[in-house]
């Protein structure tokens, strides 16, 4: 019947594209990874990573806490952690992560000039990709946090079908430009079958530091009208403000600087 023949079809089709994906392999010592991404550049996906990092690991003083930078040709977790140096060598010629405020920290920045630009085409990018995630030692981490680069490329589909994800979180701001490729990063995790946990809205309301009166520059509830269509919980809304970007340009993020603070 034309039934079974469909079904003899689909189950050919499952196995050839099965043996075209790499099997997953959890990366050695470490219990949970989180990965955070953007469709867009510079809607503050770094500075969400770097303090949520710090709030697991506030929040539970028990767990350990890793940061990786997946982001080859743009790095920022070296500045934000205030981090400088390369990493020293294990006997097993693994990579040691850098530590500041108690959480263990990979990035490509330490491995290169902090001026230097990375001129690579995508195979390098892959193996640089393959280095961070087999070749370090994370010793024994409750969570390892991913700061994605931006996009849904060629990094973004090695780690996810590479490594097995906990889960996503997408960061956007709710300007409409932003939220188109949001919405494409979203939909590229549940493509590859990665949990995507929720949305954040960053950058949201501007509050005049003498006036108080509040600006929202970017809009005002375009995450969460993208959350409600796509069937995602909103996990936080950041508001645009000096501090947050002072702390994390200094390398004294938010959550570890002004932990009493809103922000």
């Amino acid at each position: 019947s034309s039934g079974s023949r469909d079904e003899v079809l689909r189950d050919k089709r499952a196995q050839i594209m099965s043996r075209g994906l790499p099997k997953q392999k959890p990366i050695e010592g470490v219990k949970q990874v989180l990965v955070l991404a953007s469709g867009k550049g510079g809607v503050g996906k770094s500075t969400a990573a770097v303090n949520i990092a710090l709030a697991l690991a506030a929040n539970d003083s028990t767990k350990e806490v890793g940061l990786l930078d997946a982001d080859i040709y743009g790095p920022s977790i070296p500045k934000m952690m205030n981090l400088k140096g390369n990493p020293e060598l294990t006997p097993k010629n693994l990579m040691r992560p850098l530590k500041n405020y108690g959480i263990a920290c990979m990035s490509m920045g330490f491995l290169i000039e902090e001026t230097a630009p990375v001129v690579w085409r995508g195979l390098m990018v892959m193996s640089a990709i393959e280095k961070l995630l087999r070749q370090v030692d994370w010793g024994q981490l409750d969570y390892l946090v991913i700061d994605m680069p931006p996009g849904t490329g060629d990094v973004q589909l090695s780690v996810s079908q590479n490594i097995p994800i906990a889960g996503a979180v997408i960061i956007s701001t709710p300007q409409d430009i932003a939220l188109l490729d949001a919405r494409k990063g979203a939909e590229m995790f549940r493509k590859v079958h990665v949990p995507v946990l929720g949305l954040v809205q960053n950058m949201s309301v501007f509050q005049c530091p003498k006036c108080k009166h509040e600006t929202h520059i970017f809009g005002a509830d375009g995450v969460k009208d993208l959350a409600k269509s796509l069937e995602l919980d909103i996990l936080g809304d950041i508001p645009l403000h000096v501090n947050i970007r002072e702390t994390c340009d200094s390398g004294q993020p938010v959550v570890i600087s002004q932990p009493q603070s809103d922000a």
